[in-house]
């Protein structure tokens, strides 16, 4: 796996949207977190762009994500705006000089998409809040980014509050995944990961949660959750239900797909669509470690 390398205070990040439209007003207070971290920010074409509710059309989209990449005064890439759009370009971009030269792309979500296409071509890439509202998110959010891009992150230590922990045990593996249902989306396509011993992170919101268990269920018969050696979910948030009722939580759903296996599963992990989204390096190797009191990632 390529780690792209830490940035140091004075390099360039660019601010580009791979999917929905966004105004540079709407990303000013997060420009000037990024500023006072010691970063110049520049901003692609896709930022004030519309096409719909594209931040422009596919090939103004892919050609922003595609510069970036390739200049060489740009020293990490944080996508401005989840909603949906990433997988509508991927497969137009040219990744040869990127992995040569690899650097970081932030986001979550719809980022989902480029986070396992990464891996794929074995680059890591940040999974954290996208540039938009990093402003309105917990301290840790921020920080947890800020470390990861300057070289200090080291992982993460979860209390638990008494409901969130599965099933206890250690397991190392790569860690990998984002939000499920973009998962259960590129299955079957270039994007999809070798699964074989990795540790799973998935996360997802707003999803009826009958969807939730049609993706769990797809990823069992398809044998990926008797391939992993870890799980890690994050939020859950605002699930909704048909007038009859499903019958389970979306936590619960997913405990039930992965009853018949063995490895350690940590429920409530603070990343996703929360106020307390904290970072992942996607691609990483990582221990888990989940008891009755904590869930920790550390990063080897």
């Amino acid at each position: 796996m390529l780690f792209p390398k830490s940035l140091k205070i004075g390099d360039t990040i660019a601010i580009i949207s791979t999917a929905r439209k966004v105004t540079t007003t709407e990303l000013a207070p997060s420009i000037a977190i990024i500023k006072s971290w010691g970063f110049k920010v520049v901003l692609g074409k896709t930022i004030e762009a519309e096409s719909n509710q594209f931040a422009g059309d596919d090939a103004l989209r892919t050609a922003d994500l595609q510069a970036a990449m390739d200049d060489d005064s740009i020293a990490a890439i944080w996508c401005a705006r989840g909603g949906y759009g990433t997988v509508r370009i991927v497969d137009g971009l040219d990744f040869t000089k990127f992995k040569k030269h690899p650097k970081w792309i932030i986001g979550y979500s719809d980022v989902t998409v480029l986070h396992n296409h990464l891996c794929a071509q074995g680059v890591a890439s940040i999974h954290g809040q996208m540039c938009l509202e990093l402003d309105r998110k917990s301290q840790a959010s921020r920080e947890t980014i800020k470390e990861i891009l300057f070289g200090n992150f080291k992982g993460i230590h979860y209390a638990s509050n008494g409901e969130n922990f599965g099933r206890n045990g250690n397991a190392t593996g790569t860690l990998i995944g984002g939000n499920l249902s973009v998962l259960y989306a590129i299955l079957g396509s270039a994007s999809e990961v070798d699964f074989t011993g990795k540790i799973l992170f998935i996360e997802d919101l707003d999803e009826m949660l009958y969807h939730i268990d049609r993706m769990m269920q797809s990823l069992k018969r398809s044998g990926i959750l008797g391939k992993i050696s870890g799980l890690i979910v994050g939020g859950m948030n605002d699930m909704r239900d048909n007038t009859i009722a499903f019958g389970q939580t979306a936590n619960e759903i997913v405990s039930a797909a992965v009853s018949a296996y063995h490895y350690p599963v940590c429920y409530g992990f603070p990343a996703g669509h929360l106020n307390d989204n904290r970072a992942l390096i996607m691609g990483a190797d990582v221990l888990l470690k989940v008891n009755g009191t904590e869930c920790v990632l550390e990063y080897k």
